[in-house]
């Protein structure tokens, strides 16, 4: 098992800023999260490049009703004549601050520590996220102290939605209370924000400041500017080696949320606590794999929409929630692949819970306790995932009681037909949709406009429908001789159906989907890796699996994962930048997903037969994913999506879970 010590806390990342160029500084970023679905986040100098950037982004409603509550502090040490600043903001074609060039260091682990030094004094900077509250702590430890100074600390407060911007016409307003400052929205319902830095003197010097630029939403083709409002600030005088202590905590969040009483030790020792207890529940061998389930658990949160207080999975930061799909992919490699059993349990029951008119939600509401029922796919991977979750712990107990069910009303709404067109065929497969509706993972739509529309059967969807009737019929085996032959009966129907009708003789590959009409998509695909991956293939033969997995290879395989769309397609976009509408187009059509590599590494090691030879090769196929963990855009995590084109920037979410995930059961294949 991975050692830990016992002082210590294990280090995800550490960047020293050497000869770097701000620009190349400000690509990466660092995320903390919690229980609660909340997080803290920014670039690894503390310069807001996003709208979603900031110290505190509490979950009102967890997961969901984000609010960006303070954004950014300016920090000053002033020594003598002297006055030093330690934040970088940017605004209009420049940076003022530009406390970066007094930045030697950046480590990231239970914590992020920025480490300054400036003339003789040592000064490290941390920011802690509380594990159960909207609180964040931010300490300031002047390991050497060259001659006495002040150091001032001003809070930059939003109290807005995450996704949207302030301005300064909203009524922010103060007022000083026995242990801090209370900031609040003058808007009835809405959160306070209570700062307190015990033993610093506050004065109260309301200011608005001005169009703060975030450079990564004027890429995205977003409006990228913003004011900030602060009430005051800090003071405290520093004469030896001491440490100031910052807290900011949501309060009054639906009327019950009452500031937490907790001493920095406490706060750290938990964090570390919380470290040791995942490394040693996923018996973890190596420090990569050690890296992976850290960054794994910063995924797994509560739901406490339903009242109930439920397990849930978050498929991404900065601004994804919950979604049903993403779920169930990332949950093997998330939760069962380390250990994490009881939440994977809790996680399963949550969107079974959920289950309406026979279909699992594809996503829960950002903002409301309502659910979305707009996936075709997201109901068989959850009984993939629910299948998986049985033989990882052998619990019968709450997979007949509490999943059997809904995964049998799952298949005979899909059989006899549900929401948006999903029914079974004459020839068993099935068919969703029509040209106004994308239910497949690739959803992406503008203004009406489906990018890729797969409506009709769809390659994956039918490869995961093979893989459920065949995983109920080997669950009958010797259970129930009737269901068994039931579920084995439709299983052979629709594999010889998806055989005849998604083999491609031409090309060596699978088609993309079959339209209502019979008409034929022949598009080269990630999506028919499925086929090859899932624990029950369609019937294919030896011969043609393996084309299959060359074919991908060849064609759609680049260092991060697999291309959505091969290179010679008229349709295929190399770069995802832009607005929206320019985004949506890119986002499935030649796009690279990392979370891909999983499916991918799985399908090659099968048609190889998991030779030594061959995991030597699929190890190859995931180093530069692992470098990515750890060296570039979210340290820590790994991005949702890169660009098509070499040299395949990372786009999108800074960090996601079905990436991370696959990743993770990747590595674990390779090592095994």
């Amino acid at each position: 098992m991975l050692a830990l010590q016992r002082a210590n806390d294990v280090e995800i990342a550490s960047v020293s800023m050497g000869d770097e160029s701000i620009e190349s500084i400000l690509s990466k970023e660092w995320l903390l999260t919690n229980d609660r679905g909340s997080y803290a986040s920014s670039t690894i100098v503390g310069c807001n490049t996003r709208r979603y950037h900031g110290l505190l982004v509490g979950s009102v409603n967890p997961p969901a009703n984000r609010v960006m509550a303070l954004a950014n502090c300016l920090e000053m040490v002033i020594l003598g004549d002297k006055v030093v600043n330690l934040s970088t903001f940017e605004f209009s074609e420049k940076f003022a601050p530009k406390g970066f060039s007094y930045m030697k260091r950046f480590r990231r682990d239970t914590g992020v520590h920025f480490d300054y030094h400036v003339d003789k004094t040592g000064i490290t900077k941390t920011v802690y996220l509380l594990r159960d509250a909207n609180t964040v702590m931010l300490t300031y430890d002047f390991a050497s102290v060259s001659e006495p100074c002040e150091f001032v600390l001003r809070p930059f407060v939003g109290l807005r939605d995450f996704h949207s911007l302030q301005r300064a016409y909203a009524p922010l307003g103060s007022k000083c209370v026995a242990d801090g400052v209370l900031v609040r929205h003058d808007v009835p319902g809405n959160c306070e924000l209570l700062l307190r830095c015990p033993g610093a003197r506050f004065e109260k010097d309301q200011q608005w400041w001005f169009n703060f630029v975030y450079r990564r939403d004027r890429e995205r083709g977003q409006a990228c500017s913003e004011d900030l409002w602060t009430p005051g600030f800090f003071k405290c005088h520093v004469e030896s080696r001491t440490e100031i202590v910052f807290w900011a905590s949501l309060v009054g969040c639906n009327g019950h949320e009452e500031p937490i009483e907790i001493d920095c030790d406490t706060v750290r020792r938990d964090l570390r606590t919380h470290q040791r207890e995942v490394i040693t529940a996923a018996k973890a061998k190596d420090e990569q794999y050690g890296k992976l389930c850290l960054a794994a658990g910063q995924f797994v949160a509560r739901r406490e929409a339903s009242g109930n207080g439920e397990v849930t999975v978050l498929a991404g930061f900065p601004w994804f929630a919950d979604w049903g799909r993403d779920a169930f992919i990332a949950l093997p490699g998330l939760l069962l692949s380390t250990g994490r059993l009881e939440q994977a349990k809790a996680v399963l029951t949550t969107f079974a819970g959920a289950v309406d008119e026979g279909m699992i939600p594809n996503r829960f509401d950002d903002r409301s306790e309502a659910a979305h029922f707009n996936s075709v796919d997201a109901s068989l991977w959850f009984i993939n995932a629910a299948f998986q979750y049985l033989d990882a712990t052998g619990d019968t107990r709450t997979f007949t009681q509490r999943l059997l069910p809904t995964i049998r009303w799952i298949i005979d709404s899909y059989q006899a037909g549900t929401r948006y067109g999903i029914v079974a065929d004459g020839d068993g497969l099935i068919m969703a949709g029509d040209e106004n509706t994308q239910l497949t993972w690739m959803d992406a739509k503008h203004e009406g406009v489906a990018y890729t529309p797969r409506h009709g059967k769809a390659v994956e969807v039918n490869a995961l429908w093979h893989n459920a009737l065949c995983l109920l019929a080997q669950f009958y085996t010797g259970r129930n001789v009737e269901n068994a032959e039931r579920y084995r009966t439709m299983a052979d129907k629709v594999g010889a159906s998806f055989c005849k009708l998604f083999w491609n003789e031409q090309s060596g590959h699978l088609n993309d989907s079959i339209k209502p009409d019979g008409s034929v998509d022949s598009s080269l695909r990630a999506n028919q890796i499925f086929a090859v991956s899932l624990p029950f293939s369609p019937p294919l033969s030896p011969e043609q699996r393996s084309s299959i997995v060359s074919v991908v290879e060849r064609e759609l395989l680049t260092p991060y994962g697999l291309r959505t769309l091969n290179v010679q397609h008229n349709d295929y976009i190399g770069t995802y930048l832009g607005p929206q509408e320019q985004r949506d187009q890119a986002y499935h059509q030649g796009t690279v997903w990392a979370y891909l590599i999983g499916p991918f590494v799985e399908a090659y090691l099968r048609v190889n037969e998991f030779s030594r030879k061959s995991k030597k090769q699929a190890a190859e196929f995931i180093r530069p994913l692992l470098e990515h963990l750890t060296k570039e855009a979210c340290l820590g995590s790994v991005s949702e999506i890169f660009d098509g084109d070499a040299p395949h920037g990372p786009r999108g979410c800074i960090a996601q879970a079905w990436s991370v995930a696959e990743l993770l059961r990747a590595y674990q294949l390779v090592t095994s």
